[in-house]
């Protein structure tokens, strides 16, 4: 991806996993994130690192808009059977950062530090569902209410669905 700048919505989007840490113990966070719009398109939270939470988001992504290009990270979730026939199966390219290419994903490694340091970490979370609904506020903030610096201080839905459209999401995400 070293070569490549995403120039519209759905050109390539971007996927990783993160862990959010509660009290005592460790939950799993997946993004998808649209890098030309810097818009989430979905994600999953869990408390194992099983791959079916990855697989959730992807599918819950795909069914209503797909990228010509996804990047992900060499991790088993993104290498595995069935996340590759998933991809496959809808016709979207398949881009994995290089042996010490971790910044070919740099536009989601920044929202989980901002997420991280905006929410998760001010906060001592106990509960799962209590992360789920900090998670999802957030999101929804970011998508539609927070203006970014990268998008000339438009919102990532603004740019995302067009002009045109309201702020509203037609998407059911998380």
């Amino acid at each position: 991806m070293r070569t490549f700048k995403a120039d519209r919505p759905d050109h390539i989007w971007g996927i990783d996993i993160t862990y959010i840490r509660m009290k005592g113990r460790f939950m799993y966070l997946v993004v998808i994130i649209d890098w030309y719009s810097r818009f989430i398109v979905s994600w999953e939270l869990s408390q194992t690192l099983e791959r079916s939470f990855v697989l959730r988001a992807l599918k819950k992504a795909l069914a209503t808009r797909k990228p010509e290009i996804i990047n992900s990270d060499q991790g088993s979730h993104f290498t595995s059977c069935d996340y590759i026939q998933l991809l496959k199966e809808n016709g979207v390219k398949i881009s994995m950062d290089g042996k010490g290419r971790a910044t070919d994903n740099a536009i989601t490694k920044r929202f989980f530090r901002s997420l991280k340091w905006e929410k998760i970490y001010y906060e001592e979370y106990r509960k799962p569902q209590e992360v789920y609904r900090a998670i999802r506020s957030y999101v929804d903030e970011y998508n539609f209410v927070r203006p970014h610096q990268a998008l000339g201080y438009d919102k990532p839905a603004t740019i995302y669905f067009g002009q045109t459209q309201s702020a509203k999401s037609p998407l059911n995400i998380a």
